[in-house]
């Protein structure tokens, strides 16, 4: 089994070395790590040329999104995934894939958890998730953290990308497409990478267009599953959301107690 490591990257070069030392250090698999650079102008191509492992490409891009899909039609894995290039994979987390999605041959999509750690790499919190619910995905916010999640080779061969006119929610809009477009998501419920939380996130830089774009995809899932879209949808969205938490939080507590 292959796996195919795609990280967009953009003048992160003080967090690349520690991804790509992340990847490096896997264990007991092969894989392939493809650092799609939009044009860096610190230290990232020094910091890449450090790791043979990593097939290392600079050429302008319009964003993350794309610089994903670049990697997707480049990808040679059976399994996938985008692993940001401030994003740490935990050790063995390509094995416990590799170990799940072979006892698992129906699923198409593997999520993981994942935690929480700053700048420093200190531990925020861990963050515990649940298998998909679509519900708790459409109007809950997109809690599947991409950076904990595989994408089987059979989605891209069905040409299925990002949304590239999206700069924040392409994450959350592309896991609904693969809903309405029938894969089967599994659930592994360990962390399997850090998600690094600092001041240069693109959802703390730009919360105001990511509002934007996900009031946009959330009506576009309602307008393809041809569910109607309720009058005043945004006071219908502000009081489910406490109901939501409720039930995540019961779908957490189920799943991980059933777990351990």
């Amino acid at each position: 089994m292959l796996f195919t490591i795609i990280t967009p990257s953009l003048n992160y070069g003080r967090f690349l070395g520690e991804c790509l030392e992340s990847v490096a250090s896997q264990e007991g698999v092969t894989f392939e790590h493809l650092v799609i650079d939009g044009g860096s102008t610190d230290d990232s191509a020094l910091v890449a040329a450090r790791f043979p492992h990593v097939t290392w490409s600079q050429e302008p891009d319009h964003g993350a999104s794309e610089a994903i899909n670049k990697g997707f039609d480049r990808a040679r894995g059976d399994w996938v995934m985008w692993l940001n290039a401030d994003d740490i994979l935990m050790p063995g987390t390509l094995l416990k894939v590799a170990e799940y999605v072979r006892s698992h041959p129906e699923v198409d999509v593997a999520h993981g958890d994942c935690v929480f750690v700053g700048s420093d790499r200190l531990l925020i919190r861990r963050k515990y998730d649940h298998p998909m619910d679509e519900m708790t995905l459409l109007f809950g916010g997109c809690w599947i953290p991409s950076t904990s999640t595989f994408l089987s080779r059979r989605i891209l061969a069905d040409g299925k990308r990002l949304d590239q006119r999206l700069r924040n929610s392409f994450d959350w809009e592309f896991y609904l497409k693969l809903l309405r477009s029938g894969y089967r998501f599994g659930y592994l419920a360990e962390p399997l990478a850090e998600f690094r939380w600092h001041e240069r996130n693109l959802s703390v830089l730009h919360d105001t267009r990511r509002r934007a774009e996900d009031r946009q995809l959330q009506r576009r899932h309602l307008a393809e599953r041809g569910w109607p879209e309720f009058l005043g949808w945004r006071l219908v969205l502000a009081l489910l959301r406490p109901v939501l938490k409720v039930w995540r939080v019961a779908l957490r507590w189920r799943t991980h107690r059933r777990l351990h």
